[in-house]
């Protein structure tokens, strides 16, 4: 029975955190330009909380990258595995 590998599941995840990051950055920018100093849902300023969401959104992609291109290079070691004879 061959081995089943989670390759699919890592890749969606990998975007997701990348798509998710990218939200989050522009939605932070958004919140610094457009919001300012106005107050947001009473959480507070809605500068500093722009300023969090720039923050998480950058790491959030940058680990969506990294996971993407191991998932990548994991994928071609399989590949190059499975197709070297015997």
């Amino acid at each position: 029975m061959p081995k089943k590998t989670p390759d699919l599941f890592l890749t969606i995840t990998a975007f997701f955190l990348y798509i998710v990051g990218g939200v989050g950055t522009f939605g932070g920018i958004a919140l610094v330009l457009l919001m300012g100093g106005q107050d947001l849902f009473g959480w507070g300023d809605a500068k500093p909380i722009g300023y969090l969401l720039v923050c998480t959104g950058l790491c959030l992609s940058v680990m969506g990258v990294l996971f993407l291109r191991l998932v990548r290079n994991r994928t071609n070691n399989l590949l190059c595995q499975s197709l070297k004879p015997k």
